[in-house]
């Protein structure tokens, strides 16, 4: 099965990339939300567990 070149940019051109800071190593956070710098949104069900406690 092809995978379309991925596999051979993966080894052989992230690396390349990467030397130059052109690439990241590693993200900023365990998450998208996280590595963009994104609140987490209130939860829609928080103020309907409030009014029945």
């Amino acid at each position: 099965m092809s995978t379309g070149g991925f596999d051979i940019f993966a080894e052989q051109v992230v690396p390349i990339l990467r030397k130059r800071g052109l690439f990241r190593h590693d993200y900023a956070g365990k998450t998208l939300r996280d590595h963009y710098g994104l609140d987490r949104p209130a939860s829609v069900f928080s103020d309907s567990i409030q009014a029945i406690a």
